[in-house]
């Protein structure tokens, strides 16, 4: 199992300053720094301390409990009565499902590409590969765990449907987690820059058949890694 930083799984949070009202500026800053955790590290520090958030943030515990409970409601983070407040992680099966859903639209968007890409949009994918061997890749770990994540995101615009970048953005947050959780076991990171290099050869050929195929494979092998080595408490 690889050890991620400590910044990776725990908030990273600055104290509010003026301009909006504390409850919006409390709101923009603790779902910000949720979307930057990795919440699916083994280590991940789920449960969030209001006194402690209230200390770090600068803010009365009005306005945090107010953002606490708008992030409630949107699902991000759970308010369990006399046990405290959870930032919300998928079950495994939820997990599955939605890697699923994303090999599906980025297969598409894939196909799409192949279509309506732009060469520089090609080029762009370009530099989110060439620089990384299967040599080097453990020498710049998180370097290439961020790649990685802007390499999917790339053949999403690059299919130039808005539909699908819109449920693409809805399942981003679990799925960027997911990834930067298990990118560096079972030597998946080498063969994902084999596959990745594969998917930019079909794309520039303006392969659909074949780029479809290559992403939509590429991701069901996530689907089955998570199925057989990720558990999810």
């Amino acid at each position: 199992m690889v050890t991620l930083p400590v910044s990776d799984t725990q908030l990273k949070i600055a104290p509010i300053g003026e301009g909006l009202s504390l409850k919006a500026r409390a709101y923009e800053a603790l779902k910000a720094a949720i979307l930057n955790m990795n919440i699916y590290a083994d280590e991940a520090e789920l449960r969030l301390d209001e006194r402690d958030l209230s200390a770090r943030f600068g803010v009365s515990r009005t306005p945090l409990r107010e953002a606490l409970a708008q992030l409630d409601q949107e699902g991000l983070v759970k308010i369990v009565a006399r046990r405290g407040i959870f930032i919300v992680r998928k079950t495994k099966g939820e997990i599955l499902e939605m890697i699923t859903v994303w090999a599906a639209l980025e297969s598409m968007a894939a196909r799409l590409a192949c279509r309506d890409a732009t060469q520089d949009e090609l080029a762009e994918l370009h530099t989110l590969v060439d620089k990384f061997s299967q040599d080097e890749v453990a020498r710049q770990m998180g370097e290439y765990s961020e790649a990685n994540i802007k390499f999917h995101q790339a053949i999403i615009r690059a299919g130039k449907c808005a539909l699908i970048g819109d449920i693409c953005n809805g399942l981003f947050f679990h799925m960027r987690a997911i990834r930067q959780r298990t990118i560096f076991e079972q030597d998946r990171a080498k063969r994902s820059i084999v596959d990745h290099t594969l998917i930019v050869e079909a794309l520039e050929a303006r392969d659909a058949e074949t780029a479809e195929r290559l992403v939509r494979e590429h991701t069901l092998r996530l689907r089955d890694h998570v199925e057989r080595y990720v558990r999810v408490d």
